[in-house]
């Protein structure tokens, strides 16, 4: 029997930032906050978890920060507008803005926000 995909795994430099910025792209926030790995279950039984850094470091005494962009990760809005309104919702609670809200020539309302890592996180939706 093939494996089955469980869980995206983010690793991070502060777990509580991390969470707080996926929190208001609708990710359930964990109720443990504590210790170097939090996870939070979708409701699609899919599970994110956040690792620390150091976590990392004590799991593979050879890990080190890889440069660049590492991972993709989508969200898909319930309509354009929403893309616009979750767009500046996480500009306005602090974080980085990367390409504001704009009609791609693919078809969707498309937007990309900035982790506290530095990941960058799609928003989009398919315009009507």
């Amino acid at each position: 029997m093939p494996a089955t995909f469980d869980a995206i795994g983010i690793i991070t430099a502060d777990i509580a930032r991390s969470v707080a910025f996926y929190g208001l792209l609708g990710v359930p926030v964990p109720t443990e906050m504590e210790g170097p790995h939090v996870e939070s279950t979708l409701p699609s039984g899919l599970r994110i978890m956040w690792d620390s850094e150091d976590l990392m470091k004590q799991l593979d005494e050879d890990w080190s920060r890889p440069e660049g962009q590492a991972m993709g990760l989508a969200f898909l809005c319930e309509s354009p507008d929403e893309v616009d309104t979750v767009y500046r919702l996480v500009v306005e609670a602090g974080f980085v803005g990367h390409k504001e809200p704009w009609d791609a020539f693919w078809g969707q309302r498309y937007a990309q926000v900035i982790d506290p890592d530095g990941n960058k996180v799609d928003l989009f939706a398919p315009l009507r």
